[in-house]
């Protein structure tokens, strides 16, 4: 039975409509990590600050959400082979130095991510990746494999997942970046138009290409920043079509912006690939329903008594309805 078939046949939890919700996990973990204080646990192995944040916002998400099935989305691969072959600039400026592979992370935030691995798998909640994909690309697949199944929220602080707003297909954003997750941007199509003047999640990527992103390594077009790319794309439609007007001389297109589009030719024949979410990545099939019990009580309590985890790992439990 294929995903789509297998979640409708699904029963809503406790009369709540179905409504899957995807976790960015590392945009979490790192926020976490940055804005909750360092505390060491009862052994004082290692630090857990990035652990209790994270376990914390997802109760606060799962409590002022009410999703029936959840995935917390993983980088297998975070820069995978194939966006650097299409871009060798991609995510560079996060490599440590003498590594082309290994990410730069703070220290003490690196021994934790293994302990929110394993405080998932404990509790029962999905923990999703894919081969030479990034949790972006395991978001994408997964929100569209449920486009006419049920509601999808993806929660990160990554504007690059904006991508996938789609009000047809009752996809939206909690988008972290200011407000944390207990006051996300909510960004539908109408979020769109306000804040960026594009109409939809497709135009929101011609509008990113166009003006770029350094975080990734994406140089952009000189001179275009986010009202000019808008603009560009409201007024040609997309990013295909403007390309074409500029390749057949529209006298609209004119001295420095002409030649910043044309100069930079090379970037925008492969960024749209690098920059445009997988939808079809290996995501192995898995159920999301939110657990009906705890899957490792065992290992839970051991987990929570290692790393001083009770208050958290109890009010995640709670909004789980499994304390």
């Amino acid at each position: 039975m294929d995903a789509a078939r297998r979640l409708t046949a699904m029963p809503p939890d406790e009369g709540r409509l179905p409504r899957l919700m995807l976790l960015d996990s590392a945009s979490l973990y790192f926020r976490a990590f940055y804005g909750v204080p360092d505390r060491r646990g009862s052994t004082g192995e290692a630090p857990t600050n990035a652990v209790r944040g994270f376990l914390d916002m997802l109760s606060t998400l799962l409590t002022a959400h009410r999703p029936t099935h959840l995935a917390a989305c993983w980088d297998e691969a975070w820069r995978p082979q194939w966006r650097v072959d299409l871009l060798p600039t991609y995510k560079t400026h996060r490599l440590t130095e003498g590594s082309d592979a290994v990410e730069e992370s703070p220290q003490d935030l690196t021994p934790q991510v293994p302990v929110i691995r394993e405080a998932l798998a404990a509790v029962g909640l999905a923990r999703v990746g894919a081969a030479d994909h990034e949790a972006d690309d395991v978001i994408g697949t997964l929100a569209t494999r449920n486009h006419g199944v049920m509601p999808v929220d993806i929660v990160t602080g990554d504007r690059d997942l904006l991508q996938l707003v789609d009000d047809a297909h009752a996809v939206r954003v909690l988008y972290t970046g200011k407000g944390g997750v207990r006051e996300p941007d909510v960004v539908t199509e109408a979020f769109l138009r306000e804040r960026y003047g594009v109409p939809n999640g497709d135009a929101y990527l011609d509008m990113s290409v166009l003006r770029g992103d350094t975080s990734d390594g994406l140089p952009g077009v000189k001179g275009i920043g986010d009202k000019t790319a808008s603009a560009l794309v409201t007024e040609y439609g997309s990013l295909a079509a403007l390309r074409r007007a500029v390749a057949q001389g529209d006298p609209a297109i004119r001295g420095a912006r002409r030649s910043n589009l044309e100069a930079a030719a090379d970037y925008l024949d492969v960024a749209p690939r690098v920059v445009r979410v997988v939808r079809d990545a290996p995501v192995p099939q898995l159920d999301l329903a939110l657990p009906a019990q705890v899957a490792d009580r065992m290992a839970l309590d051991e987990l929570t008594a290692r790393y001083g985890l009770e208050n958290p790992v109890g009010r995640l439990l709670t909004a789980l309805g499994l304390a």
